[in-house]
């Protein structure tokens, strides 16, 4: 059972007695429970008086850090390599197509059915409230602020809006684009998908019942991976096709085409740099620093700010830049931003060498403003300058006046939101797109399910010596079922471990002991030190045989190695951790629920190396999809049994409300099977499934 829902949570837990605890801790410690359970738990966390085990907290930042650098070095050495504008053009030619890679074909172009449904007139410019349609039946809305009295076709620009809530009618968009029109030059200021009149959740008052922006990103943009989708490359389509719009006026000069936008509208223009050969300028304002900044300082960002497989492909935030390479690009910091802006820096001097070989250095810019994060006047001004320098028109030392509109008067649709109008849901494109795989695909088994299965965990082979292991130093009494254990911590690749305890009746000091060649072998949901003590199913798997030893694992980033980064507490939050490093895995192209399987089977090498020749494998909601996977590729499991096991993967990518986290989302998995599959596979070797979980019940 879950939560109660948002508003009532942190009253719910007041009344639980739990408040002083804070709310980011609770929702770690309780997320998924009801209030009775909440209650039982936290008494029997007093009554034990048991920390969580966690001593492995920097594990994953370390791993990720050490591959974030590895994939900048590379880049590097083919940014060095450069020598001769030949070289350069090269260069830009083979980010291009490496982008295309990462963001995948683009949709066919259809009607656009655009329309203007309210205009705005001011002295020197007007507003044209404008909705047309990115893909059938796929709304967009726009204002189009147009400079008055031009007797020639001015430069047009698209702005892209960062994350508000009220997207294209938040103050700092409407500045810019206010502010351009002013000076000269027409922009399309559009909302992005889930915010401004373009929520994707909406409840009976016709608002986001998620809150919009971030968590309406998220929310549908996450499962888009399992059938091959990335959020990005909706964000970046909407806008080309906003472009398309844009050069069907006769007001704008198609030789002078920007794009601009700060925070999220930054990693828009960013992308659309990398991805759109039409635009002559380029303005990205707080976003662009590094991958290894980001990594490094714990930087969570939404889904569309990770392009799957960009780190894989050695490309680096310059990397889009570098594709508009020599067209004018200012690069826009700020002082007190928490994008690094020694990353700004950086990128800036990657990009001036490659301007340089190709001839226009004055053509790449850097203005770093004193301001935290936002798009402030200073850059807005350095964005009008640097524009109508590239554009040939003279822009004011300072910001025009400006004088902003109410957000009802920029209203595109009667009711403020697409949806009213019959719009489709991204979700709906999603759903659809899952069920015509599902047809296709049909049923896989054997090698082919093999084979599937590799193609999508993305795992390095298997070693032929089996892991070496820490004995570690015993922690004290446990509570678990027997009188003694002894954790390993098995070293699954350099720089990564998985935490095994073994349990027994006897101390182990020393190395794993042989002569038993039956193991159950479990993998826990979200801590086997915990589920160990407490958890009947557990209790019940380790007495069920007298003869097998028994072992819990923590997989990487479970339990003994649950990560204490991006802020205190923040594992399970939004941004939290294990959102973190599976959003940077999918980057490196190495999916975290793949690295979480490559340790199953590591740890069943050691297992057999040590005697075990029976192993029963066992899992628990997210453990049982490591165990499933794992059990299908190693023949040295004969047994499996699983619990809160998801139904499958299809089941998430059309639940609109899924409650499964980023690290449960396997890249194209519905491109090459399904979890069904998996467990037809398994039958043969006594699969037992409990209890099973749907899409809505991953975070309990």
């Amino acid at each position: 059972m879950n939560l109660p829902a948002l508003p009532r949570r942190r009253e719910f837990l007041q009344t639980a007695g739990l408040g002083a605890l804070g709310w980011p801790v609770m929702q770690s410690f309780f997320s998924g429970m009801n209030a009775a359970q909440a209650q039982n738990a936290a008494a029997t966390a007093r009554a034990a008086g048991l920390p969580a085990l966690n001593r492995f907290p920097r594990m994953q930042q370390e791993w990720l850090v050490a591959e974030v650098r590895a994939a900048e070095r590379r880049g590097n050495a083919r940014r060095d390599a450069l020598k001769t504008k030949e070289d350069a053009e090269a260069y830009v030619k083979s980010v291009k197509e490496r982008i295309r890679e990462c963001f995948g074909p683009l949709p066919e172009k259809t009607p656009l059915n655009a329309k203007v449904t309210k205009t705005l007139d001011h002295d020197a410019y007007r507003i044209e409230n404008v909705i047309f349609e990115s893909r059938p039946n796929y709304h967009v809305t726009g204002n189009l602020y147009l400079p008055k009295d031009r007797k020639r076709p001015v430069p047009g620009v698209i702005g892209v809006c960062g994350h508000s809530q009220n997207g294209k009618a938040a103050g700092p968009y409407q500045s810019f684009a206010q502010g351009l029109a002013r000076q000269g030059m027409a922009c399309f200021l559009v909302d992005p998908v889930g915010q401004g009149e373009r929520f994707q959740y909406l409840n009976e008052k016709l608002r986001s019942r998620l809150g919009g922006g971030t968590t309406e990103h998220n929310q549908m943009g996450v499962p888009q991976a399992l059938v091959g989708e990335f959020l990005g490359t909706w964000f970046v389509w909407d806008a080309i096709r906003a472009l398309d719009y844009l050069l069907t006026r006769n007001e704008i000069d198609p030789k002078h085409l920007g794009v601009t936008g700060n925070s999220g509208g930054g990693t828009q223009t960013t992308w659309l740099c990398g991805m759109e050969p039409r635009f002559t300028m380029g303005a990205p304002s707080c976003f662009v620093t590094t991958f290894r900044r980001d990594a490094e300082n714990e930087l969570p960002q939404d889904c569309e700010q990770c392009p799957p497989r960009v780190l894989a492909h050695d490309l680096d935030h310059c990397d889009f830049l570098a594709a508009m390479a020599p067209k004018p690009v200012i690069i826009m910091a700020q002082e007190k931003d928490y994008f690094d802006a020694r990353g700004s820096a950086e990128t800036y001097e990657r990009l001036k060498k490659l301007y340089t070989l190709l001839g226009k250095p004055e053509n790449i810019a850097l203005h770093t403003g004193p301001d935290p994060h936002g798009y402030s006047q200073p850059n807005r001004e350095a964005m009008y300058r640097f524009f109508g320098k590239a554009a040939g028109i003279q822009a004011a030392a300072a910001e025009p006046a400006l004088t902003l509109e109410k957000d009802e008067d920029l209203l595109c649709t009667p009711k403020g939101q697409v949806a009213t109008m019959g719009s489709r849901t991204l979700m709906s494109f999603t759903r659809d797109k899952a069920e015509v795989l599902a047809k296709k695909r049909g049923v896989v088994s054997g090698a082919a399910l093999k084979k599937a299965l590799h193609a999508t965990l993305r795992m390095p082979a298997i070693a032929a010596t089996p892991p070496d292991y820490r004995i570690l130093r015993s922690a004290g009494r446990r509570e678990y079922p027997t009188k003694a254990y002894c954790t390993y911590a098995v070293e699954t690749e350099p720089l990564v471990h998985a935490l095994v305890t073994r349990l027994s009746d006897e101390p182990l000091t020393s190395r794993l002991p042989r002569g038993q060649s039956k193991a159950v072998l479990y993998i826990s949901h979200r801590s086997a030190d915990a589920e160990l003590r407490d958890d009947a199913f557990v209790r019940e798997l380790a007495a069920a045989d007298p003869e097998a030893a028994f072992f819990a694992c923590d997989v990487r980033g479970i339990g003994d190695s649950q990560p204490d980064t991006c802020g205190v507490n923040q594992f399970l939050g939004r941004y939290g951790s294990h959102y973190f490093y599976a959003a940077f895995s999918l980057m490196l192209d190495k999916p975290l629920l793949g690295q979480r399987t490559f340790d199953v089977l590591r740890v069943i090498q050691l297992l057999v190396s040590a005697g075990h020749t029976h192993i029963h494998l066992a899992g628990q909601g997210w453990g049982a999809l490591p165990a499933v996977l794992a059990a299908v590729l190693s023949s040295d499991v004969k047994q499996v049994t699983l619990k809160h096991a998801l139904t499958s993967f299809h089941d998430l990518a059309i639940h609109e409300d899924h409650q499964w986290p980023n690290a449960v989302m396997l890249p194209q998995a519905l491109v090459h099977f399904d979890l069904p599959d998996c467990y037809a596979d398994l039958k043969s070797r006594q699969l037992r499934i409990m209890e099973p979980w749907g899409a809505a019940d991953g975070m309990k």
